[in-house]
């Protein structure tokens, strides 16, 4: 059979999808990008946030109006809107087929053939969001449990022999080094949705990234909720040192990327191990979430401002050229203007690299849903704008100093705005999240995506740095 998929989200149900079609393809079934042309219709949600699952209910919906469309196809719904909302699923869009949590995953193959499993019939089509109940739509409500099993928490971790296709660029993949989650962040519904935190053996790891190195991926991105928990869990203080070490005589690797680190977890062995492994990116990315100290004990955060201060300080007296990659969360509720002041002031005195600045989302299931959600919409919104407009002010003088440094780029090919201009990235740039390196006066007919080149940086563009290519290709 035909297999459609749409995975939607973060890297780590990116990994998920992959997994899913790799196990399909095993199967003997062939994976195809064209909808309207496949025999059954995957589609892997999100629901960390209200825009999340709004974005995935409508994939749902629109792959529901294709089904209608043509008799004998089937529809599958997996991921964290799955694993959330399986009875409401079930129930509001019954051209649903088949519902799999995240901890479902193996089950994907007995789900396209119709095995017996979490499977309904189809009934009829609801044609808009608005149709839905209220939890489609980011209302408040009441919680509900999700599924049959509510007390049981996923518990799947794939390994090295577990069959992915690849969906990302050739030259990078995405490795999940663990799966769940052990925090108890006030605003956050990942515990509940991928289960307690489980790292993946050493072993594996290393053997999926000499696999992937045999198939062309240059760079490989380490992911997880909190990746500097990485085998803490199982007793294996130092894990992650040892790993990267490990990972660092790879042939055939590049870059290799560590993704979400938390504060309280990175460790001098981590850092001695990024500063003395050259394939690791010297590149931290680290969500904070907020400065006021006030506002990150109501998120059930650690640390504030001094405490911050001195971590960024010891990260960068290890590694001088660190790049720092953050996130911060504004309106949460009881932000006072002085908090975001604070807030402000730190991205101001920091000088971070990269910064994404996230709205709350009020989320039922999460403590943060019992407070009141007191910060206007709309002055949520000015305040992430004004940091946005603020981050971007530092990041434009800090580019345009950079001009006539001679830099390693990493060709990702044509850009989205025309297949004549190349981009590639420096190693303090991730995919897809970062600013890209513009390759002024590139020959395409030379350049190859995953090979490494000297690049001279010639100005800047918003956040993006703009450089000609010198060779290496």
């Amino acid at each position: 059979m035909k297999i459609g998929f749409i995975s939607l989200g973060c890297p780590k149900n990116l990994v998920d999808g992959e997994v899913m079609m790799g196990l399909a393809q095993q199967a003997g079934h062939e994976i195809t990008a064209d909808s309207a042309a496949a025999d059954v219709l995957v589609v892997n949600t999100c629901a960390f946030i209200d825009r999340a699952k709004e974005e995935s209910v409508d994939a749902i919906l629109e792959m529901a109006e294709l089904k209608k469309s043509a008799a004998g196809k089937r529809l599958i719904v997996t991921g964290c809107l799955a694993e959330r909302y399986r009875d409401q699923l079930r129930e509001e869009i019954p051209e649903i087929d088949a519902v799999l949590g995240t901890g479902d995953v193996p089950e994907i193959v007995g789900a396209i053939a119709g095995r017996p499993g979490p499977m309904v019939s189809a009934v009829s089509l609801f044609r808009s969001r608005d149709e839905l109940g209220p939890w489609a739509k980011g209302l408040e409500r009441e919680a509900v449990r999700p599924g049959p099993d509510a007390g049981a928490l996923p518990t799947y971790l794939y390994d090295a022999s577990t069959p992915r296709l690849l969906t990302t660029p050739k030259h990078y993949a995405y490795v999940k080094v663990a799966e769940g989650c052990d925090y108890t962040c006030a605003f956050c519904i990942i515990p509940k949705l991928r289960g307690k935190y489980r790292s993946r053996d050493v072993d594996s790891i290393v053997r999926e990234a000499e696999q992937l190195a045999a198939r062309g991926v240059r760079e490989l991105l380490l992911i997880s909720q909190d990746t500097t928990f990485f085998g803490i869990d199982r007793g294996e203080r130092g894990a992650l040192a040892r790993l990267l070490r490990r990972l660092n005589q790879v042939d055939g690797l590049e870059w290799i990327r560590l993704l979400y680190l938390y504060p309280t977890t990175i460790t001098d062995d981590v850092l001695d191990a990024m500063a003395e492994s050259p394939k690791v990116c010297r590149y931290v990315d680290l969500p904070l979430q907020h400065a006021s100290a006030d506002v990150l004990r109501r998120m059930r955060r650690p640390g504030n401002r001094d405490v911050y201060d001195k971590l960024l300080a010891r990260i960068r007296r290890r590694m001088p050229d660190v790049t720092l990659r953050t996130t911060f969360i504004v309106g949460f509720p009881g932000e006072t203007k002085a908090d975001f002041d604070d807030l402000s002031s730190f991205i101001s005195d920091t000088g971070f690299d990269h910064v994404g600045v996230f709205t709350y989302s009020h989320e039922e299931d999460t403590r943060a849903f019992a407070m009141d959600d007191d910060v206007p919409a709309a002055l949520k919104m000015e305040r992430k704008e004004a940091l946005m407009g603020l981050q971007q002010r530092l990041v434009l003088a800090r580019n345009r100093s950079r001009k006539g440094q001679v830099v390693p780029v990493m060709v990702d090919g044509p850009s989205p705005e025309s297949e004549l201009v190349w981009q590639g990235r420096l190693a303090g740039q991730a995919p897809d999240i970062d600013s890209v390196v513009v390759l002024d006066g590139a020959d395409p007919s030379i350049l190859a995506p995953g090979k490494l080149i000297q690049a001279r940086i010639a100005g800047a563009k918003g956040y993006d740095l703009v450089a000609q290519p010198l060779g290496g290709f």
